[in-house]
């Protein structure tokens, strides 16, 4: 059986859901709007147009 990672700490995902919460609003669920992420040159951006199964 393989466990999975916890996306912010260095331990074995124990499902606290912190890693869903809002960075801005802590009572919110991230919707991935980007308003977190200041307009950096760092950062990429790519349009998905297409799934394919």
């Amino acid at each position: 059986m393989t466990t999975k990672q916890c996306e912010l700490y260095d331990r074995e995902c124990i499902n606290c859901g912190e890693c869903d919460r809002c960075d801005l609003d802590p009572n919110k669920k991230c919707d991935s709007c980007g308003k977190c992420i200041e307009p950096d040159k760092n950062y990429k951006i790519i349009k998905i147009t297409k799934i394919i199964k």
